[in-house]
């Protein structure tokens, strides 16, 4: 299985990024994850089979999860960016009982 994930960048606060994440073949669940420096990898937004979404308390009302499974794609709509959304982007998917972490995007949010 290969994920490759796009459109991470340096973006001012206040603005908007969407990350992409490409899939080689059928997805269950699909995630983001995130790690910014000195810090433990955490789960942003993830989107079930149904989907079916969560998120975490600090990107709601801000970041959107969303999928086409035609062509095997998952979002993350991220907007009104913050600096403390500085992290390394991962995207995660589930195919039955095997997870896939992709290499990951750098999203950078200045002050």
């Amino acid at each position: 299985v290969q994920l490759v994930e796009s459109g991470g960048g340096l973006v001012q606060a206040g603005g908007s990024l969407t990350l992409s994440c490409a899939a080689s073949g059928s997805v269950d669940n699909m995630g983001w994850f995130r790690r910014a420096p000195g810090k433990q990898r955490e789960l942003v937004a993830r989107i079930t089979s149904g989907d079916s979404t969560t998120y975490a308390d600090s990107v709601k009302g801000r970041f959107t999860i969303s999928r086409d499974n035609t062509n095997n794609m998952g979002y993350l709509q991220m907007s009104s960016l913050k600096p403390e959304d500085t992290a390394a982007y991962y995207c995660q998917i589930q195919r039955g009982a095997t997870i896939y972490f992709g290499q990951g995007t750098q999203v950078t949010v200045s002050s």
